[in-house]
C-alpha cells in the first residue's frame, strides 16, 4: 500500500488514471476518510489522473503529535507524483483545505470544488435548537472520551442532520457513513497541531481566480448553508449546486447525482 514520509507523519494515498491526463486531488470530510470517493473513482478516472490521500488524524495515514500544516501535507503529494497542478475537490473540511491550498498556491490549481464548506476565519453562525442540542451530545462523548459513541454522534449531526432521522435514509448510505467514520476512531487520542493559514482564507476567497464549483447538501447544518451562500456570493468564478435530500455528504447520499454535476463542470471548464 502506497505511503509517503512527511516531516512526523506516513500519509496514505491512491492514484488512479493515466498520470499525463488532468491531475484531480480530492480531499475527504473529517467523518470520513479517502474511501468516500469509491463511487466517483471509475468515471473520474475515465479521463483525469485522480489522486487522494488520507489526511493526518484518518483513514490509514499516522501521524506524531507535531504541528503540521495540511496544505503542505497536499503539495508533497502532488510533488511525490510529478503533479504541477491540480482542480481540488474537497468535502466539508477537505473543502476548506483546498480553499487554503488554492490562496497559499494558486499556482497549483487550477479549480476548486467545495461540498459542504466553508472558509478558514468563517465567523460563527448561530446554531439552531436542534443542531445545539446535537453539539452538546458530541461535547460530552469528547469528555467522557467514548471515541465509538462520539463518531456514531458526528455521523448523525453531519450526514444525517437534525431535520432528518435514521429511518428517513437509505439503510445502505446509513451503513456506508457510519463505516467511514467509524474507522478514524484509532487516531481519536492522536493530537497532530494543524498550522492554520494567515491571514485566514474568510477575507481572502476574493482573490481565488480559478473557475469553482460551490456545493452543498439540502439538509446540511446552518453554518455550512451560511458558508455555501458566501462562497458562491464572494469567489470570483463560481457555480453553486445545491443537492436534494441530502445532508453533509452528497456525494456519497447521491453518488451518480453528485458524479454527473462534477463531469459537467469539469467539462464545461475544460479541467
Amino acid at each position: 500500500m502506497p505511503h509517503l514520509t512527511v516531516p512526523g507523519a506516513s500519509l496514505y494515498y491512491e492514484t488512479d488514471g493515466h498520470a499525463s491526463a488532468p491531475a484531480l486531488l480530492l480531499l475527504h470530510a473529517g467523518i470520513a476518510n479517502l474511501r468516500m470517493w469509491d463511487p466517483q473513482i471509475a468515471a473520474l478516472a475515465a479521463g483525469h489522473f485522480v489522486i487522494r490521500f488520507d489526511s493526518r488524524g484518518f483513514g490509514q495515514t499516522s501521524t506524531e503529535d507535531v504541528a503540521f500544516s495540511n496544505r503542505a501535507d497536499a503539495i508533497a503529494v502532488l510533488d511525490h507524483l510529478g503533479v504541477a497542478a491540480a482542480t481540488l475537490v474537497g468535502c466539508s473540511r477537505g473543502g476548506s483545505i483546498a480553499i487554503d491550498l488554492a490562496l497559499e498556491h494558486p499556482d497549483r490549481v487550477t479549480g476548486l470544488v467545495t461540498i459542504g464548506s466553508g472558509p478558514s476565519g468563517f465567523p460563527e453562525v448561530e446554531l439552531t435548537e436542534a443542531e445545539d442540542a446535537l453539539f452538546d451530545e458530541l461535547d460530552r462523548a469528547f469528555d467522557a472520551k467514548d471515541w465509538h459513541r462520539l463518531a456514531r454522534l458526528e455521523v448523525a449531526l453531519w450526514a444525517i442532520g437534525p431535520l432528518r432521522t435514521e429511518a428517513d435514509l437509505d439503510p445502505e448510505f446509513l451503513s456506508t457513513a457510519y463505516a467511514l467514520n467509524r474507522v478514524n476512531v484509532v487516531h481519536a487520542e492522536e493530537n497532530p497541531l494543524p498550522i492554520p493559514l494567515e491571514p485566514p482564507a474568510s477575507i481572502r476567497v476574493v482573490d481565488i481566480e480559478v473557475p469553482a464549483l460551490v456545493t452543498v447538501g439540502e439538509f446540511d447544518i446552518t453554518p455550512a448553508l451560511a458558508q455555501y451562500e458566501y462562497l458562491l456570493s464572494t469567489l470570483p468564478q463560481a457555480t453553486g449546486c445545491t443537492f436534494r435530500n441530502t445532508a453533509h455528504l452528497p456525494s456519497v447520499e447521491r453518488p451518480a447525482e453528485f458524479e454527473r454535476v462534477l463531469l459537467a463542470w469539469l467539462a464545461e471548464n475544460r479541467l
